[in-house]
Parts: C-alpha cells; sequence; structure tokens
C-alpha cells in the first residue's frame, strides 16, 4: 500500500487509542533496516510507523556527506516507493530534533511538505519531533505552537516532548532526575498552549520515568500512572474523556505490564531503536563468526564469495529485525490491526 496520507494516519492513531494499542515506532538508518522493518509490520498484520533521527538522517545522505535534509528527502521517496509492494499502512516520521538543528532539518522538511500540499500532493512525512526537553517549559511551548501551525499547513502531525528521557540518543543527553516525570501542571500548560487539535493535531511525549539505552527488565523504573493523572486532570478540565495521544520514549528494558499499562492510559506510538539495532546485528555476528574461513582470504586463499557477498548476512540481519517488529507489534497489542484487513 502506499505510505499512509494524512487522513489514513488520522484514523490510524485515533483507532489506536480508542483501541488501547500503539504502534512500533522503528528507527532505520538504511534501505535494509527500511525494508526490515517493512517486512516486520506486515508478518504482524500490522500498520506502523517507521522513523529517521538526525544521526540516522545523516548517515542516509553518506557517512561523508552528513546532511539531514537530503538523508531524509532520499529515505522519504525511496520508502513511499518500496512501501507499496507490503499490504499495510507506513506513516514516516522524524524523531528527536533539538533546538538548534530545527533549521537544518524539521523545518526545511515541513517547508517542503507544505510546497507538496499546496500543489495537491501529499506531505513527505506524516510527523515530525520537536525535541523540547532541553530548554524551559515556557520556550518548549512557544517554539511547539510555532511548529504545530507550520505542521498544520503541510497536514503533518507534530510530536512534542514535556519532560526529559533520561539517557542518551543521538547526542541528546537527558539526566536522571526529578524531570524524568511530567507534571500535571506541566500537562495543563502543554494543552493550554496547544489545544487539544483545533490548533493542528499533535502527539505529546510526556514522561514517567523513561530512559534511553540498554536496560535489563526492571532496572528501569516506570510510573505509568502518572499518563493516567494527567489524561485524567486534562480531561476535566476540558470536558473529554482520555483527550491526549501519548508516545512512550526509551522503552527498552520495561516490563511488559508498564507498557501495557501505557497503551490504556493513551500511548498510541512507541520507539523502538536499541532493541531492533541488536536484532539487526546479532544474525550478522552469527555469520562472521561461522563463516570466517569463507568471508577472509586466509592465508592467499580467495574466500567464498556467496559468504561475503552483502546479501549473503544482509538477509539474515532484516529477518532478524523483522521478528523483532513482529515482537513489538505483539507488546503493543497492534498485531493483526491494520486498516488494511
Amino acid at each position: 500500500m502506499p505510505i499512509a496520507s494524512p487522513e489514513v494516519y488520522a484514523e490510524m492513531l485515533d483507532r489506536a487509542k480508542a483501541g488501547a494499542f500503539a504502534y512500533p515506532a522503528i528507527n532505520v538508518t538504511s534501505s535494509q533496516t527500511l525494508n526490515a522493518a517493512l517486512q516486520g509490520f506486515a508478518e504482524a498484520e500490522s500498520d506502523g510507523i517507521i522513523q529517521v533521527s538526525t544521526g540516522g538522517a545523516e548517515y542516509l545522505s553518506g557517512p561523508t556527506v552528513k546532511d539531514m535534509v537530503t538523508g531524509s528527502l532520499a529515505f522519504a521517496a525511496f520508502a513511499e516507493e518500496v512501501a507499496k509492494k507490503y499490504p499495510v499502512n507506513i506513516a514516516l516520521h522524524t524523531d528527536h530534533c533539538p533546538k538548534g538543528k530545527l533549521d537544518g532539518f524539521v523545518r526545511p522538511l515541513l517547508a517542503a511538505s507544505k510546497e507538496r500540499v499546496a500543489a495537491g500532493g501529499a506531505p513527505l512525512f506524516q510527523s515530525h519531533m520537536w525535541d523540547g526537553s532541553a530548554v524551559p517549559l515556557k520556550e518548549n511551548l512557544e517554539i511547539a505552537t510555532e511548529l504545530l501551525a507550520e505542521a498544520a499547513a503541510a497536514k503533518v502531525v507534530l510530536e512534542i516532548e514535556v519532560g526529559v528521557v533520561g539517557g542518551e540518543e543521538d547526542g541528546i543527553v537527558g539526566a536522571i532526575d526529578e524531570k524524568l516525570y511530567t507534571t500535571v501542571e506541566d500537562g495543563l500548560a502543554m494543552v493550554e498552549a496547544l489545544g487539544l487539535g483545533e490548533k493542528g493535531r499533535y502527539m505529546a511525549a510526556l514522561t514517567f520515568g523513561n530512559v534511553h539505552g540498554v536496560y535489563k527488565p526492571g532496572n528501569v523504573k516506570l510510573r505509568p500512572e502518572i499518563l493516567k493523572e494527567i489524561q485524567d486532570a486534562v480531561g476535566a478540565k476540558y470536558g473529554k474523556e482520555k483527550p491526549l495521544s501519548l508516545v512512550f520514549h526509551g522503552g527498552s528494558g520495561s516490563l511488559l505490564e508498564e507498557i501495557r499499562a501505557a497503551l490504556d492510559y493513551g500511548v498510541v506510538k512507541m520507539n523502538i531503536d536499541t532493541d531492533t539495532q541488536y536484532a539487526f546485528t546479532r544474525p550478522v555476528v552469527t555469520h562472521m563468526f561461522t563463516k570466517y574461513d569463507g568471508v577472509l582470504k586466509i592465508d592467499g586463499e580467495v574466500g567464498d564469495k556467496k559468504a561475503y557477498d552483502p546479501r549473503a548476512w544482509g538477509k539474515s540481519a532484516e529477518a532478524g529485525m523483522a521478528k523483532r517488529v513482529v515482537d513489538a507489534c505483539e507488546h503493543l497489542r497492534s498485531t493483526g490491526t491494520t486498516l488494511a484487513k
């Protein structure tokens, strides 16, 4: 199917919140990891979100070029073509973008989508994230208000972060302190500034102890009940039930019951990167270790072309990552929920 239209993406997010499930948002950095994500969503019969970070976008442009916009445009064009062969809806998203990179990443992409929409086409990306966690809340929401207007004009959903995700991702470091927990007051201030859809559609990454990186299950101390408290407070003030569409960042090492609780409280998108990176790389390690005498030209021999052909280990890598995407869909209850059925 083609990449999700703005209308299809809106329906995807609405159905997820109503059905208490979420879409895995899979970070990719290459055509191989993109294909692996598509394969996983198709096998799970789940619609999904595929995204690039600032570092991923740079890498997609070429390691010596390092241009986020070039990489993003190339990714979107490639994804638009190959996604047509899969029986699920896929939305494209850009991940964490701090203030210093807005002018070199999100704003040019929004401008390109706005131009396409004005000409009767579809936006390049279905959603973009503004990561204002490193600036004061007032400035975060001022920038979010400006970006929301631009996104609405481009028929794009905006994602924002209120609170701080701990750990490190693509050079963005969040301290592990009390800011890991978004307050009810923060949530109310967000809605006062951005509304509840009348100014444009947005998703909110509210933090409840989330930490980026690699952690064993049980080591991340999450408090998903915070999401319910904020939903209830906003709902009571504005007369709406579960009014916010929420995003779960830093999910590696989370217990399944914590993930499922977050879904019940309005999470519709969960970012997955660390786990899929490992799932992609692990089969490559097995291939290299077990076929080392074919991969390497040892003692003047010629090796085995079938062993060192990148497609040989690439297929295993893609299959490993696809399986992890299937698992993610099961964890997030999105298995079998595609709109294509």
